[in-house]
C-alpha cells in the first residue's frame, strides 16, 4: 500500500473522486480510479465499498495499461488474453471495460477505468463509443492537471523547505523581504552579524548608501531606531511578488574589515616583541606607556631613524583597552603622495582614474574601535595634514568619490624622526596639526645613550634569529659582547638587529659567536679604537696643531652623527659652528 507521501493521487483524492462520481452520472456506468500502485483511489457503484484497497492481485489490465501508457477496451472481461491470470478469470462480472491512463509529466501516475457491468451498459458503450472515449480522457486530463498543480506547490515547498535548510547555513547574511519591506526569511548569520533578533513580519528599511567597494555595494539596514551599515548585493524576486519582494545578501562592515585587515595587517605576530632593556631611559619609556596606553588621547613618539618607534606604538596598543582590535601601521614617507589619500580615506568604485574598479577600504576605517599607527608623519603632504586634522578634530571620515560621512573611533599615535618645530617655521609642516599630535609626546634616546640595552638585545636578537634559521646557538664570546657593545649604533636598534642576523649566518657548527662573525664596519671600528688607543698614548707627550684638531674633532663629530644634511647640522651644534662654516671646512 502506498502512502500520501509517496503518492500524488491520494493527496487530491477529493478532486478524484469527484471527477468519478461525475462520470458515472454523465456515463451511467461504473468508474474506478486506481494509482500507479494499483491502489484504488476512488470507485462508485459496486466499488464504492471497496475504495482504499489494494488491487494488485486483480488488475492485470490496468497494470498492462501503465506499463504501455496506451488506452486499452476490454470488451470480453475475464475471457481476454490480458485476463488469464486474473484470479476472476472466466468469473468477471464485468461485461466492458475501458482503461485510460492518467498521465503526468511523460509518465503514468493511474488509470481510469469505465465499466460496464450489464449488457444495456455494453451496449450503450458500444453505440457510443467515440463519446464514451472522449470523455474518459477530459477526465484523465482534468485529472492530471490537478495532478500536476499539485505537484508544482510540492515541488515549491520542497524547494523553498531546502533554501531555508541552506540558508540557514550560509555564513553570509541573508535577508528576504515581502511585500511593504516586512521580513520574510532571516537566516542566523544575518542575526549574527548585526547582533539583533529579527521576527517574522518585521519592518526593515533597507537603502543603498550610493558606495561601492570589493566587488560590493554599501547600504544602510535600519531595524525600529537602529542602523547598520552592510556591504552586499540586493536582487529583486518576482516569482510570488506578493510574500516575496527582494532579498540582500550580505556582510557587515565589521566582517569585511576583519578580512582586510588580514589582507594588509602590516605587523607580523613574529616580528613583534616587547621592549627589551633596562637602562634608565627604557625604564622611563616603559613606565611612561603605562600611565598612557589606557587614555584615548594622541600620542606623537620622536627619535631617531631605527629606534623603534613602532615597536613603542605596539607596546601602547597592546597595553590598552584596544588590544583585542585592530592595530594598523602605514608609513607616510614610503607610499608616493598621489597613493597616501586613497590609502588613508579610501575610495568607492570609480572615484578617479586608475583606482581599483572596485573600491578600497581605507587605513583609518581598517582602524575603526582600534589603533592607527602613523609612522614618519613628517613626510605627510600639507594637503593630507589638512584633512588629517579635520579627522582629529570630528573623529569622521569620507570616502573618496563618496558623500558618506564614517563615524570612527580610532587613537591615533604618529612617529616622526625629523624636528617638527623647525619645519614649521619652514612652512613645512602644520603649527595646529603638530599640537593635535603632540597632547602625549615620547622620546626615544638613540641606542648609543642607553648602551645598558645593547647586551639584552644582543641576546634577544641572537636567540630569535638561531631559531628562525635552526641554528644551535651556544655562546657569544665576551671580546665580542664588548664589542659590539662599544660601538656607536648610528642605525640603532635596527643596525643592531641586522648585524646580529648576519653573524648569526656566519655562525659556524660550533655555535660560538666570535669576533670573525661581526660585519666588517663593527670589527674594522674595533681595530681603529684600537690603533687610536695606542697612537693617544704615544701622542701624549707629542703638541698638534690647531688645524690637525680641528680637522679630527669634525671628522669624530660626523662618524658620530652621519654625514646627512641632518647628521651634519648636529654635528655643527655639537662643535659650537654654524652649519655654513662647518661647509667651508669641508671644502
Amino acid at each position: 500500500m502506498t502512502t500520501a507521501a509517496s503518492n500524488i493521487l491520494l493527496e487530491i483524492q477529493d478532486t478524484v473522486e469527484a471527477y468519478a462520481g461525475i462520470m458515472a452520472k454523465v456515463a451511467r456506468v461504473e468508474v474506478e480510479v486506481v494509482d500507479e500502485n494499483l491502489f484504488r483511489i476512488a470507485g462508485t457503484g459496486i466499488y464504492a465499498a471497496h475504495v482504499n484497497e489494494d488491487m494488485s492481485a486483480e488488475g492485470y489490465v490496468y497494470r498492462h495499461v501503465l506499463r504501455t501508457g496506451s488506452m486499452e477496451i476490454i470488451h470480453e472481461p475475464g475471457r481476454e488474453v490480458l485476463c488469464r491470470n486474473c484470479p476472476k478469470c472466466n468469473v468477471c462480472r464485468e461485461e466492458i471495460e475501458i482503461s485510460m491512463p492518467i498521465r503526468l509529466g511523460g509518465k503514468s501516475i493511474g488509470v481510469i477505468g469505465l465499466i460496464g457491468s450489464s449488457r444495456e451498459q455494453k451496449e450503450r458503450i458500444l453505440n457510443e463509443e467515440k463519446m464514451y472515449l472522449e470523455l474518459l480522457s477530459q477526465i484523465s486530463d482534468f485529472i492530471s492537471a490537478k495532478a500536476a498543480e499539485v505537484a508544482e506547490l510540492r515541488r515549491r515547498k520542497e524547494l523553498l523547505e531546502t533554501l531555508d535548510r541552506v540558508i540557514s547555513h550560509v555564513e553570509k547574511g541573508i535577508l528576504i523581504l515581502g511585500k511593504e519591506d516586512v521580513a520574510v526569511t532571516v537566516n542566523t548569520a544575518a542575526e549574527r552579524q548585526l547582533s539583533v533578533k529579527i521576527p517574522e513580519g518585521k519592518k526593515v528599511s533597507v537603502t543603498p548608501t550610493g558606495d561601492s567597494l570589493n566587488h560590493q555595494n554599501e547600504y544602510r539596514v535600519k531595524i525600529d531606531n537602529r542602523e547598520y551599515l552592510v556591504m552586499g548585493h540586493m536582487y529583486d524576486l518576482d516569482m510570488d511578488p506578493e510574500r516575496y519582494s527582494r532579498v540582500l545578501i550580505f556582510e557587515s562592515t565589521k566582517a569585511v574589515r576583519e578580512r582586510y585587515y588580514e589582507i594588509t595587517n602590516t605587523i607580523p605576530p613574529e616580528g613583534v616583541f616587547d621592549m627589551i632593556g633596562t637602562s634608565d631611559q627604557t625604564r622611563h619609556l616603559q613606565e611612561e606607556i603605562r600611565k598612557v596606553a589606557k587614555s584615548t588621547s594622541t600620542v606623537l613618539i620622536t627619535g631617531e631613524s631605527g629606534t623603534g618607534k613602532e615597536i613603542v606604538a605596539s607596546a601602547i596598543w597592546k597595553a590598552s583597552d584596544r588590544r583585542h582590535n585592530r592595530f594598523i601601521a602605514i608609513n607616510c614617507g614610503a607610499i608616493p603622495e598621489p597613493l597616501l589619500e586613497s590609502e588613508l580615506f579610501g575610495y568607492v568604485k570609480g572615484a578617479f582614474t586608475g583606482a581599483d574598479p572596485n573600491g578600497r577600504m581605507g587605513k583609518f576605517e581598517l582602524a575603526n574601535k582600534g589603533v592607527i599607527f602613523l609612522d614618519e608623519i613628517g613626510d605627510m603632504p600639507l594637503y593630507l595634514q589638512v584633512k588629517l586634522l579635520r579627522v582629529l578634530q570630528e573623529r569622521k571620515i569620507i570616502r573618496i568619490g563618496s558623500n558618506q560621512v564614517i563615524p570612527i573611533d580610532v587613537r591615533i599615535i604618529a612617529a616622526t624622526n625629523k624636528d617638527l618645530k623647525e619645519m614649521i617655521e619652514k612652512k613645512q609642516f602644520r603649527e595646529d596639526l603638530y599640537y593635535r599630535l603632540n597632547v602625549i609626546p615620547l622620546k626615544i634616546a638613540p641606542l648609543r645613550e642607553r648602551k645598558e640595552d645593547i647586551r639584552e638585545l644582543v641576546v634577544y636578537f641572537s636567540g630569535r634569529y638561531a631559531g628562525l634559521f635552526g641554528k644551535n646557538l651556544v655562546s657569544i664570546t665576551e671580546d665580542t659582547m664588548e664589542c659590539l657593545c662599544r660601538y656607536p649604533w648610528y642605525g640603532n636598534v635596527r643596525e643592531l638587529e641586522n648585524s646580529v642576523e648576519f653573524m648569526i649566518n656566519m655562525m659556524e657548527e660550533d655555535g660560538i659567536l666570535h669576533f670573525g662573525t661581526l660585519p666588517d664596519n663593527i670589527a674594522g671600528q674595533q681595530e681603529t679604537q684600537r690603533f687610536s688607543q695606542n697612537e693617544t698614548k704615544q701622542q701624549e707627550t707629542q703638541i698638534r696643531c690647531l688645524k690637525d684638531l680641528e680637522e679630527r674633532e669634525i671628522r669624530k663629530a660626523l662618524q658620530l652623527f652621519g654625514d646627512s644634511t641632518e647628521g651634519k647640522k648636529k654635528a655643527a651644534r655639537a662643535l659650537g659652528i654654524s652649519l655654513a662654516t662647518l661647509y667651508r671646512k669641508l671644502g
